[in-house]
């Protein structure tokens, strides 16, 4: 047993005084020091002193390590551009792909207070770095493809992908599917792949309106996706609409990606249905995406998504663009508090997993900071709001009751 002491512990949306967590591998009690140490007196004791800030580990739902090899190959500025330049690039990035450009991916994330983090994968080439890691690893095996001629040949490679990654399950390493988008799967992939997810119980995400030209070609078959589908899947009609797509997931809690398209009905409607919506900010800023609207949501999760469309995968870095993005539309306080919550309990509640807030029962996973030695102001904004400001990387990550970083 330890029992771990800051200035300060985030629990419930508050940062607590006074106070100390005893724990193993899960949280035992939350209580004073004093008490705590005459529950568990052979108890080791952790003592940050200054100004510490206790976390739940920070919990990342959207990733995509397979494109870790990108730098300044892919073209940003525009979804179109990239789009064309993740096509015409795509094989060289898994050809230049390691393990240690995958592992110096997590470690980054680690670095910045990331406990947990959810991989979208399409190939099954992230698959042993992220069964390796010591981080907390939702596996969401990625569904793609909206020609009808090779449907059984896409779904076989899904299953196979799924089945390979199912084998390692265990409690940091959760099998999990996902699809890549209304306008890039055919519905009847679409349906298969989501009756394996009802019947096996699989969690659920998918990339939902990213862009302009995303909702004209689902709307009318037109815009800037029309030349691309003509010219990759020689087609001039969508698959699918907005309304068939969204109703396809009826009764699955699902992790809906960007939106940033989504109308205020419509983000309405996914959280409605008890879903989550991803946000990417920095992502959504580099390929012109448009802005989401944040300040309509209750259940927003942060992520970096991928290194093909940013260029770290700091959480920490993250906040602090979602930050600059959209204190024009919420109060700073309001917002930093906003989104701290988007990266611990909402993100848990989304993913489903006893973690994301400290509480007796929840596994001992902790990001521990530190704040400037002249601090003044205490109150809950002010701390987010200097957590995101004043933070470049977490000062010590424990998983599972062990310091990993």
């Amino acid at each position: 047993m330890k029992i771990i002491q800051a200035k300060f512990i985030y629990i419930d949306g508050e940062y607590k005084q006074n106070l100390a967590v005893a724990f193993d591998t899960k949280i035992a009690a939350i209580d004073t020091l004093e008490n705590l140490q005459k529950s568990y007196p052979k108890a080791e004791l952790i003592s940050y002193e200054s100004n510490s800030i206790l976390y739940p580990g920070f919990i990342n739902p959207h990733t995509h390590l397979e494109f870790s090899a990108n730098k300044a190959t892919l073209n940003l500025g525009d979804f179109l551009e990239w789009l064309y330049s993740v096509i015409e690039y795509r094989d060289e990035l898994l050809e230049r792909l390691n393990s240690d450009l995958i592992e110096f991916a997590i470690k980054q994330m680690l670095r910045s207070g990331v406990t947990t983090f959810g991989e979208i994968s399409s190939f099954g080439a992230s698959l042993q770095a992220c069964v390796a890691t010591p981080l907390r690893v939702v596996y969401f095996n990625e569904a793609i493809g909206s020609n009808p001629a090779i449907i059984d040949a896409l779904f076989s490679d899904f299953k196979q992908r799924l089945a390979e990654s199912a084998y390692y399950k265990n409690e940091r390493f959760i099998p999990a599917v996902a699809i890549h988008s209304p306008y890039s799967v055919h519905p009847v992939l679409l349906r298969e792949v989501l009756k394996i997810a009802k019947g096996q119980k699989f969690l659920v995400s998918a990339h939902f309106l990213e862009s302009k030209a995303e909702r004209e070609w689902l709307e009318h078959s037109s815009g800037a996706f029309a030349e691309f589908f003509k010219k990759y899947f020689n087609t001039t009609k969508a698959v699918q609409g907005i309304d068939e797509f969204l109703e396809a997931f009826r009764g699955f809690q699902t992790l809906f990606t960007h939106c940033t398209q989504a109308s205020k009905e419509e983000l309405k409607k996914i959280e409605r249905e008890g879903n989550f919506i991803t946000h990417c900010p920095r992502s959504n800023a580099l390929l012109e995406s448009g802005r989401l609207l944040i300040e309509e949501l209750e259940n927003v999760l942060l992520a970096t998504d991928g290194l093909s469309s940013n260029y770290s995968l700091s959480i920490l870095d993250e906040l602090r663009s979602a930050l600059s993005m959209h204190s024009p539309y919420i109060q700073p306080k309001e917002l930093a508090l906003k989104l701290i919550g988007a990266v611990t309990s909402n993100a848990a509640k989304a993913l489903k997993l006893p973690i994301g807030a400290i509480k007796r029962g929840n596994y001992a996973d902790f990001a521990l900071f530190e704040l400037p030695q002249d601090l003044k102001y205490s109150d809950s904004g002010s701390l987010a709001l200097f957590t995101i400001t004043h933070t470049k990387e977490a000062k010590a990550v424990y998983i599972n009751g062990e310091k990993i970083f």
